[in-house]
């Protein structure tokens, strides 16, 4: 089966998005916005709200919500960034800037520093579970970064920047609400937009992508999830209207299910090339490789996997700016490795170690992202004017 790949447009993606809001509050970047919401924010709103619904791709929006209230708002399709994953894509919201210039490509990235890969949301050990427990060194000293609640009230003592996020989220704002159902979110951003003072917010919610992960694309209980979802924001938006609220909702990333499982610890010969285990994403494979085994490496990877990933050297990858463009990360050549694999088709890798393996379940997901297919990198943008 062929699938459509989509590069990320980096005149036309989030970070265009994002970009946009930090012009409308007077911020620097070296970046431009998106025209149409450029023209929205001409307007001078109030409250500028942004909701990113994690997983929300235009398939499954189109999908699952063909003639709902959000589709009929939908005045924009814009591509995530690339890595087309959580990871990445948050951090473009949060930061303004593309990956390769923060340095957050992955799951899980393997710092020289410690010695050992860690996935970076849970600062914890890839493989056991284990917390980073290290006093002098955070991930956060070797990969942080200005977030945009920073960069908007510096330059705007006179508004307020507030987040909405689940409990577990790791907190970038001064003012965080914790909601952890769309109906939470939905009640948080009224009593936001009802305050008097002029605001921003950004608004999270881990589904759909929970329930895409868990149960695939074109499942019920998806598209029950969905339509329970609109209506929260159906409820929500007679509420808001006089308040002076611009409302955008857009994603971080799409899903494709997934058909294949592929464990590189069962190619052995693949193994023999490698240094240590595969790092970042199922679907985004960053391999170290010995030296004298690059030749080797290539020939066994094209005539096992050439069909499901296309493979890139490190300076490849770089050379075609998936990451975007910007300075970048003095980290970005040590989390790649030597070459990088990215899902083109319906398939994923199992990363682990035979110690990740008793340690924990191996998570085989019914769909996923960080691949370059059209159903990861597309997605909608909607705008309510209220």
């Amino acid at each position: 089966m062929n699938f459509d790949i989509l590069m990320p447009d980096y005149e036309h993606c989030i970070l265009n998005l994002i970009t946009s809001i930090l012009k409308n509050y007077g911020v620097e970047t070296n970046y431009h916005g998106l025209e149409k919401v450029d023209k929205c924010l001409k307007k001078q709103y109030k409250n500028v709200v942004l909701v990113v619904l994690d997983g929300m791709g235009e398939n499954i929006l189109r999908d699952n919500l063909p003639n709902g209230i959000l589709a009929k708002h939908k005045i924009d399709t814009v591509t995530s960034v690339y890595p087309s994953t959580t990871t990445a894509a948050m951090t473009t919201y949060y930061s303004g800037k593309p990956p390769i210039e923060t340095g957050w490509l992955g799951w899980s990235q393997y710092f020289k520093e410690y010695g050992r890969s860690f996935d970076v949301l849970k600062e914890a050990d890839s493989y056991t579970g284990e917390k980073l427990d290290v006093k002098n060194l955070k991930i956060w000293d070797i990969i942080g970064y200005k977030t945009i609640y920073e960069q908007i009230e510096e330059q705007n003592p006179n508004i307020k920047t507030f987040e909405i996020m689940p409990e577990y989220c790791a907190k970038k704002a001064k003012r965080t609400m914790v909601a952890n159902t769309t109906q939470e979110m939905c009640e948080s951003i009224v009593t936001l937009c009802k305050n008097p003072e002029s605001k921003f917010v950004m608004a999270y919610s881990d589904n759909p992508d929970g329930m895409l992960h868990k149960y695939g694309c074109h499942a019920e209980e998806v598209k029950n999830f969905m339509v329970e979802m609109e209506k929260a924001f159906e409820k929500m938006l007679p509420e808001l209207e006089g308040t002076d609220t611009l409302l955008m909702i857009c994603a971080d990333h799409g899903h494709q299910d997934i058909d294949e499982v592929i464990d590189w610890l069962e190619i052995e010969e693949l193994q023999e090339c490698l240094l240590m285990p595969p790092t970042l994403e199922p679907r985004m494979a960053g391999f170290f490789v010995k030296p004298n085994k690059k030749q080797e490496f290539e020939k066994i990877f094209q005539a096992r996997l050439a069909e499901k990933f296309k493979l890139y050297s490190k300076e490849e990858l770089l050379a075609s700016h998936l990451f975007g463009y910007g300075n970048q990360h003095k980290k970005v050549e040590d989390f790649l490795g030597d070459y990088v694999a990215i899902s083109i088709a319906d398939a994923q890798m199992i990363l682990g170690t035979y110690l990740s393996r008793e340690k924990k379940k191996v998570d085989e997901k019914k769909s996923t992202h960080c691949g370059l297919t059209k159903n990861e990198m597309e997605l909608p943008l909607i705008v309510f004017e209220l």
